[in-house]
Parts: C-alpha cells; sequence; structure tokens
C-alpha cells in the first residue's frame, strides 16, 4: 500500500572495471603468483608444442585463466550474484517499516536480529524517497511505484523483497470512492470526472490503469493532482473537489460510514493492486556488511509476515487498537480485507507486471522507459520464501 502514514493500516557474474589502486592490490597479492606460474606455463608450452598445439592449449588455458582470475567478480560483490552474509559487529540499519517492526516485537522476534536497529517510523514513497536522499534510511516499505519514482529522478534503488495476496482481485487494497451526488457505477462512468490522482504514488499508477482496463485515455477525463497523504481522499471526495479517487484500508468503511447517508458509494476497480516491496539505495547494497544485515531483515520481515496471519488477534489488539487508535472493530476489517499473503521464491512475474506498469507509466507521464529487471536485486530473490520453508 502507498501512504505516507500507517495509521490506517494495514545470476549473472559481471566483472567491474578495476581501479589503478585495486590492480596494484592485485599484484602485490596472491595473483602474482599465479600470474607468474601461468606465464611459466605458456613459456614452456613454447618450447613444447607445435603452434597448432599451442593454439589449443592457449585457449584451455585462457578458459581456465578466466574463471580463476583476479579481474573476475569476487564473492560477495554488488555485480557477483553472491549476498554477503558476514554481518561485522556494530552493524547498523536504519530501517522505514513500521508495520514490521511492530510485528517483530508482539512476537519476540525482534530480539533475534543479528545486527542493530534503527527504527524511523515512515513508510511510502515520498517519505522514503527524502530520507533515502537525506542519508537518514537504509530500507523502507512501499508499493511498486516509488522505486520506478526513484529512478527516474536520478536516485538509484533497488526491491529487495517482494509480497503480495493471494486472490489480489478479491481482496483490493483500494476502492474507488465516488463523491456524493455522483453517478458512477461502472469504470465507463469515469469518462468527464474530476479524479485524484498522485504521479509518484501507487495511486496515480492505479488510476492510469483503470482507465486503460476502461478504455479511456487521460484526456477523457480530468485528473487533479493531489497527494494521498492520511485521509486527504476522503475528504476531497466529501467536499466535492474530485469526483473519483482511490481509497484505502479503513478509510473505505469510514468513508462510506460518514457520508454514505449523503450519496457517497464505492465502486470496485476489478484489477490487482497488492504489491508491498522492501527496497534499498544502491549505496546501501554495495556495503557488504548493511547487505548482509539486510539480508537477514528480509528473512525476518517474512517471518513476521506470517507470525501476523497466524496471530490476528494479537496484531489487532497489539497493532491496530494499541498504536493506530483503532477500535477492534476496524481492525478485524482490515485483517479480513488483507487475506492470505503470498511471497513468491521467483520474481519472474513480479518483474513482467513492473515493466507491464513502467511501459504505461512511462507512455502517460512522457518518462524514459527502463528495464524492471533493473529494479529488483535478485540476489534476495529466494530468502524470504526460503525463510518461511525452513521454519
Amino acid at each position: 500500500m502507498e501512504a505516507n502514514s500507517v495509521s490506517l493500516g494495514r545470476q549473472r557474474t559481471v566483472s567491474n572495471p578495476l581501479s589503478s589502486t585495486e590492480l596494484i592490490d592485485i599484484l602485490n597479492g596472491e595473483s602474482r603468483d599465479h600470474f607468474q606460474n601461468w606465464s611459466e606455463t605458456m613459456t614452456l608450452a613454447v618450447e613444447r608444442f607445435s603452434r597448432r598445439r599451442f593454439g589449443a592449449l592457449v585457449t584451455a588455458l585462457a578458459v581456465t585463466f578466466a574463471s580463476a582470475s583476479p579481474f573476475s567478480a569476487h564473492a560477495g560483490s554488488p555485480d557477483s550474484g553472491k549476498l554477503p552474509t558476514k554481518i561485522p559487529e556494530g552493524t547498523v540499519l536504519r530501517i522505514g517499516d513500521p508495520e514490521t517492526q511492530r510485528a517483530l516485537e508482539l512476537s519476540g522476534l525482534i530480539d533475534q536480529l543479528p545486527f542493530k536497529a534503527e527504527w524511523a517510523n515512515i513508510s511510502g514513497g515520498p517519505q522514503t524517497i527524502e530520507a533515502f536522499r537525506a542519508d537518514a534510511l537504509d530500507v523502507g516499505s512501499v508499493a511498486d511505484i516509488p522505486p520506478i519514482h526513484a529512478t527516474w529522478t536520478g536516485l538509484k534503488v533497488k526491491i529487495i523483497a517482494a509480497k503480495f495476496r493471494k486472490d489480489p482481485v478479491a481482496h483490493p487494497i483500494y476502492q474507488l470512492g465516488i463523491a456524493p451526488g455522483v453517478e458512477v457505477k461502472t469504470l465507463a462512468d469515469l469518462r468527464g470526472k474530476r479524479i485524484a490522482f498522485s504521479p509518484g504514488q501507487a495511486q496515480g499508477a492505479l488510476v492510469l490503469r483503470v482507465l486503460q482496463a476502461a478504455g479511456l485515455k487521460k484526456e477523457d477525463v480530468n485528473l487533479i493532482e493531489l497527494p494521498s497523504k492520511g485521509d486527504a481522499y476522503p475528504v476531497a471526495l466529501a467536499s466535492k473537489q474530485v469526483d473519483v479517487a482511490p481509497i484505502w484500508g479503513v478509510l473505505v468503511k469510514h468513508y462510506l460510514h460518514q457520508y454514505g447517508a449523503d450519496g457517497a458509494t464505492t465502486i470496485p476497480h476489478g484489477l490487482r493492486d497488492d504489491p508491498d516491496h522492501l527496497y534499498a539505495p544502491q549505496a546501501v547494497l554495495d556495503d557488504p556488511a548493511k547487505a548482509a544485515a539486510l539480508g537477514e531483515y528480509v528473512r525476518y520481515w517474512a517471518l513476521a509476515t506470517r507470525w501476523v496471519q497466524e496471530h490476528p488477534k494479537e496484531w489487532i489488539e497489539g497493532y491496530y487498537v494499541a498504536t493506530q487508535g483503532l477500535n477492534a472493530k476496524d481492525g478485524q476489517y482490515l485483517v479480513d480485507a488483507d487475506g492470505q499473503f503470498d511471497i513468491p521464491s521467483d520474481w519472474n512475474d513480479v518483474i513482467t507486471r513492473q515493466q507491464a506498469t513502467i511501459d504505461l507509466l512511462a507512455s502517460e507521464l512522457n518518462k524514459p522507459t527502463i528495464k524492471a529487471e533493473d529494479l529488483f536485486d535478485r540476489r534476495f530473490e529466494t530468502i524470504a520464501a526460503n525463510a518461511l520453508n525452513a521454519s
């Protein structure tokens, strides 16, 4: 889900070019012997073999040398396909993931984290991106749009965990809120309507996808740019600043309760809107200590997710009631709306869906296209699912 407040809810191996310092280090180290032995072997080959046989030997030795070369990416480097696993003492992760923090606290898993966690009470795209730029956060919880938007603004980030909902169309995060007195019963009725639109958030992408599904273009509606923050969209609907807006979580229930008598309604959009990701700046992922700690955090993130699903009463009382100011009925409403979680061990389909979203946004917002594959750090791909299977 994409919001600035959680109060309502919810391999390939690629060698990087070596710097002069790295080259000196290599030549001063064990690789000097490797080069010397290789050179002596080549000299012996020249003396003992014909040119034809020597050529074959060179080819064979070249393959062997390439696989063992000190110039190839070493295990644990950002591009090697292997995630570092050693977490040095004193490693700190600055985490913007309030729901997981609370789940870890309630479950007791927080005491098992093998690194020091500094928690920030922020989540969602605008806040996490701002914190990343200020070097105040190492990892954040968002939907699928912030990593795209961050990339377009020049901030290098990668998705390191992906979670979804089983039967996502039956368990949507958002519904389309309809202002009192406005007649919208199907997606086709959106033509000509004023629709709240937040380009850098998941709600904005959902609006574009809804228009696409309805066979409508941006020109067929009036998009009102309005950031989704707290109850901004329900308020805009109630005051008739907009005709339609995507609203989520318990806001749906409260909107209908408060304004239903005045003619307020909601309709389902019929699309999946369930991506829930962890993402981190590339600079953080390039730090071996933090990368290793992030691998462990992803593991505990998955275990916390399962704990929430298996302990709904404790979650309602310990999170929604105790920290979010909701009553137990609202908490149960949100638990029922969430349904069952799905953490895939293979991101191929996830990346395909992300690419479709990127292509739509690039076309509609006049942005350059980017490769969805480049937004995912696949070193983390199986960690969450493996954690669930192993425990």
